[in-house]
């Protein structure tokens, strides 16, 4: 892959590859997939910068510009988002690119004073207003919440390319290649794409609707988001992708049921086994996740898109597993509401953990259907039952399946 790629005359991507950052935002892990900080250049009579990157990127960023264009002479630097990953260089540019102008809305100059104490050549624009650089016009969305309240989308003509943000965006650093059609399979970024939508951008479901319906009547050629690939060839796809997996974070989850456990010595995942037979012995898809070995960032996507959660673990000290609990109260943080629920677990010489479960999941409005939990390992008899808890629990999720589609 060259340093820049032309993806509509004198549009330009100048982006960064990370693979060496390993929580994004401090949280997410991306040490095997790494991300892209998608920036780019448009040259014209005037010439515009649309997002930056993050601060240890900027040599690399740079360079990219130095290709292009005299980077003393950009005339604008257009911030569709403050957060850090996206302006961590701009510091550095306030001394490189002197004259530019920053473009943002009136939330981000607020944003732009309280991370880098810049109050100057500052230009607010808003909803529908537009910038001509020349042959091209740059036309600015405010679509807030996608992902912070300060938040736009620029649509460029011609070329009709929509510089999304973070909506519409992706983990994964790009392999030699930024185009949709240029790999043969682009399913490694579409399950990153939806993890980063889970991680990143979920919570804030009905602003991503609301965003897209903004944006119907606009004919988009390219979809050029701040993480992941860009989308040429089908551009519609990750709009219809964001479309769907809103929905489900909404208000139209799908039959399935995710099933987290944890366990500490063996007896609450031999249970699982069991349940997990009886649910799949049912014919309800099911995911299963061991969150002591598996992150929840990559839990996250399953929960916003089943309507069914099964949760085994423990008690411990009177209590919830504490493994457990966390993994819950990101589930909390991410606002993953109104779910059917069931909870299994072994004791000791006290039971407990049920009762830090439905602690932790009544204010998301769960509906917690069924629990079993028993003294230290489950029996042949005890794990009978478990497989029929597993059937009791799929059917009521096939149930409610039902009863969503018919109104």
């Amino acid at each position: 892959m060259t340093e820049t790629v032309e993806i509509t005359p004198g549009i330009h991507w100048i982006g960064v590859n990370d693979r060496t950052t390993d929580l994004f935002e401090g949280m997410w892990p991306i040490s095997g997939e790494g991300v892209s900080y998608n920036s780019y250049l448009i040259k014209d009579e005037k010439t515009a910068l649309i997002d930056l990157a993050k601060a240890i990127k900027g040599d690399d960023l740079l360079r990219r510009i130095h290709s292009l264009a005299d980077p003393s002479a950009v005339d604008y630097i257009v911030l569709n988002h403050m957060e850090p990953d996206h302006t961590g260089v701009l510091k550095q540019f306030e001394r490189i690119a002197p004259r530019a102008t920053l473009v943002c809305t009136e939330k981000a100059r607020e944003l732009l004073k309280s991370f880098y104490g810049i109050t100057e050549r500052i230009r607010v624009v808003h909803d529908g207003e537009t910038i001509p650089l020349g042959t091209h016009a740059l036309t600015f969305y405010e679509t807030p919440l996608v992902h912070w309240p300060e938040t736009m989308m620029t649509w460029v003509t011609p070329g009709q390319v929509l510089f999304s943000c973070d909506g519409f965006g992706g983990f994964g650093a790009l392999d030699g290649a930024i185009f949709d059609d240029e790999y043969e399979s682009v399913e490694f970024y579409e399950r990153e794409a939806e993890r980063y939508f889970g991680n990143i951008v979920a919570k804030y479901a009905r602003m991503v609707l609301r965003a897209i319906d903004k944006l119907a009547a606009l004919p988009i050629r390219v979809v050029a988001p701040s993480h992941g690939l860009i989308w040429r060839k089908r551009p519609q796809r990750i709009i219809d992708l964001y479309k769907l997996w809103s929905g489900y974070a909404v208000d139209r989850p799908k039959p399935e049921i995710t099933l987290l456990y944890a366990t500490m010595y063996g007896a609450t995942e031999t249970m699982m086994n069991a349940v997990a037979r009886g649910i799949a012995g049912a014919g309800v898809p099911l995911k299963v996740f061991d969150i002591a070995h598996t992150h929840i960032s990559y839990i996250l996507p399953a929960l916003y898109a089943g309507r069914g959660v099964m949760v085994g673990a423990p008690t411990y000290e009177g209590q919830l597993l504490p493994i457990m609990s966390a993994a819950l109260a990101v589930v909390d943080a991410k606002h993953i509401t109104g779910r059917k629920a069931a909870y299994f677990g072994s004791y000791g010489w006290s039971g407990g953990g049920q009762a830090g479960f439905k602690k932790l999941v009544d204010p998301l409005q769960w509906e917690i259907l069924d629990n079993l939990a028993f003294p230290g390992n489950p029996t042949a008899g005890t794990l009978e039952e478990g497989e029929a808890f597993g059937v009791k629990f799929a059917q009521a999720i096939k149930n409610s399946g039902k009863e969503t589609s018919n109104g």
